[in-house]
């Protein structure tokens, strides 16, 4: 769950979803409250996820599938040091029509050539 620092009012929610702990992948999504859009919170959570799944768990792969008409969701993931992984033609049927979803996802060196570790204190 994701909470404002101010008044710890919900703001939406990030998810670990399928783990292969054997490959070291999981799969992240997130959803945020229209209310608390473009304020942050998302990067903010996103973040520390990744640094849970990658110190904590010791995983070594995220992934994640946005539809490829979601542009808020792609900068965003990109803004976070994504890589596009590739393209899933014509692959949900939603609103009467099919759409692409986009793979992309971080690596544990890549995230942490970006980020700090955290500390060990």
């Amino acid at each position: 769950m994701i909470e404002t620092p101010a008044d710890r009012a919900f703001a939406g929610t990030v998810t670990v979803g399928e783990t292969d702990n054997r490959a070291g992948r999981f799969k992240t999504g997130i959803a945020v409250t229209r209310d608390h859009r473009r304020k942050g919170c998302a990067a903010e959570a996103t973040e520390l996820l990744l640094t849970y799944m990658f110190a904590e768990q010791r995983h070594h792969k995220c992934e994640v599938e946005i539809h490829a008409f979601n542009d808020a969701s792609l900068a965003l993931y990109r803004k976070l040091g994504f890589s596009e992984e590739g393209r899933l033609r014509q692959h949900e049927f939603l609103a009467g029509d099919f759409h692409d979803v986009v793979l992309l996802g971080p690596t544990a060196p890549e995230h942490w050539a970006a980020h700090p570790r955290p500390s060990l204190r």
